[in-house]
């Protein structure tokens, strides 16, 4: 099957693409784009891994699926385009950071400059319909992004995984933490936000793991 996506990552998933699993949910997928309004668009369905090649992998920061407001998803989890209103979980993530390492919160609530340095924004699920969150999930994409995953934790290690809330905490649970560098806490949400998100100070931790490993810092 034809996919466009990263080619370090097309080479390490090559098998998943072929699954029936993966057939059933293209199909899904083109038929939705067709009759419906799907964010993000569909150029945009592989950005986290075009912006963030298998090799380069640092930190992987698991979200659930895209936004589905008009122009918010642009492919990263949790990131929206330039000129549009940081959504409260992004707001929260900000507000961490600046806490956190003393980052001010930045205008523009585009993650690409985390994913360039190595911080691969994956949702869960990859697609959702305009206005339905969740609208997309029990398609097949989450079969998927555990493949993500688990070729990551069998090919590579040394790499943070931040997983903020349970759903992400179940999606990383096959992680060798022998290996990898794990940090828990709860969602950014406003709902849960402060019941251990804040003041968890993941950003100074995953640098600091990054040092100890010989890579470079993630300018957050």
């Amino acid at each position: 099957m034809n996919v466009r996506i990263e080619p370090s990552w097309h080479r390490v998933l090559a098998s998943e693409f072929e699954k029936p699993y993966f057939r059933t949910l293209t199909d899904f997928v083109r038929e939705e784009y067709m009759h419906k309004t799907v964010f993000p668009s569909g150029r945009n369905i592989f950005r986290a891994f075009d912006k963030c090649p298998f090799d380069k992998v640092k930190v992987v920061i698991i979200g659930q699926d895209p936004y589905h407001g008009e122009e918010q998803a642009n492919g990263l989890c949790f990131s929206v385009n330039d000129g549009i209103a940081h959504p409260p979980s992004l707001q929260n993530i900000f507000k961490e950071v600046e806490s956190d390492i003393g980052t001010p919160i930045p205008k523009s609530g585009n993650l690409d400059r985390w994913a360039e340095q190595g911080v691969l924004l994956l949702n869960a699920v990859l697609t959702v319909r305009a206005h339905e969150a969740a609208s997309h999930a029990g398609r097949g994409w989450e079969q998927f992004t555990d493949a993500v995953v688990r070729e990551l934790n069998q090919r590579q290690q040394n790499i943070v995984y931040m997983l903020w809330g349970n759903y992400a905490q179940r999606k990383g649970s096959i992680v060798d933490t022998t290996r990898n560098c794990i940090l828990k806490a709860v969602h950014p949400s406003p709902l849960s936000v402060y019941r251990g998100f804040f003041g968890s100070r993941h950003f100074s931790q995953a640098n600091a793991y990054l040092r100890s490993v010989g890579k470079s810092e993630i300018i957050w």
